[in-house]
């Protein structure tokens, strides 16, 4: 095989096994002994294709927001997720959903700035479907932070529901439940009325 062939095969190799040890373990608990041996390939090979382990998580946040900003405008002309089987969502987006939410545990500018590009389009989403919020960006933030909960605290909702979310599963009974909290009214709109009014006063 063509030795460039190889040497691509070999860096998606290391970045794929990097998003997964990152997302697991976050940037300090991942090596670039370990990211090697995840891949398969030397220490020294990961250092010539990246550099350093900074490096590789840049690498790593540029090439998980382009793959979620693709899956995004995916789910846009397929007219939402609920459009989408979850059991082919899963593979690709879980990785990069649970590397991105620890990435920006660990401080990272990309995978922040991608948390308020969520927010905007939230706000343009509520927008153009005639929601009426009282404060629209905490509205957005609010169920963004909410999705992202999820992978947060990903250990304790697999033991509430008894099922593993990082499985196929697991993460398409976790989606459900989130879709049915946005879409299930907990109170009435004369009640969120009162407690808007209330707020208003405080």
């Amino acid at each position: 095989m063509d030795r460039r062939i190889d040497d691509l095969t070999a860096r998606a190799r290391i970045r794929d096994a990097a998003i997964r040890l990152f997302g697991e373990r976050g940037i300090e608990g991942a090596s670039i002994r370990d990211i090697a041996a995840e891949a398969g390939v030397s220490s020294g090979l990961v250092r010539h294709h990246f550099g350093s382990k900074e490096a590789l998580r840049d690498a790593c946040d540029r090439y998980a927001k382009e793959r979620m900003l693709e899956v995004g405008e995916e789910l846009t002309d397929a007219g939402g997720v609920a459009a989408l089987d979850p059991a082919t969502l899963h593979p690709r987006v879980f990785p990069l959903q649970l590397y991105l939410v620890r990435s920006m545990m660990d401080g990272s500018e990309t995978a922040a700035a991608l948390f308020l590009g969520a927010v905007d389009s939230i706000e343009e989403w509520s927008t153009a479907y005639g929601i009426h919020p009282t404060d629209r960006r905490a509205y957005a933030a609010a169920m963004a932070a909410i999705k992202l909960s999820v992978f947060v605290f990903r250990d304790q909702v697999s033991k509430a529901l008894g099922e593993d979310i990082t499985t196929p599963a697991g993460y398409a009974r976790i989606g459900q439940g989130l879709m049915e909290v946005f879409t299930i009214p907990l109170i009435t709109e004369e009640q969120a009325e009162q407690l808007r009014k209330k707020s208003e006063e405080n």
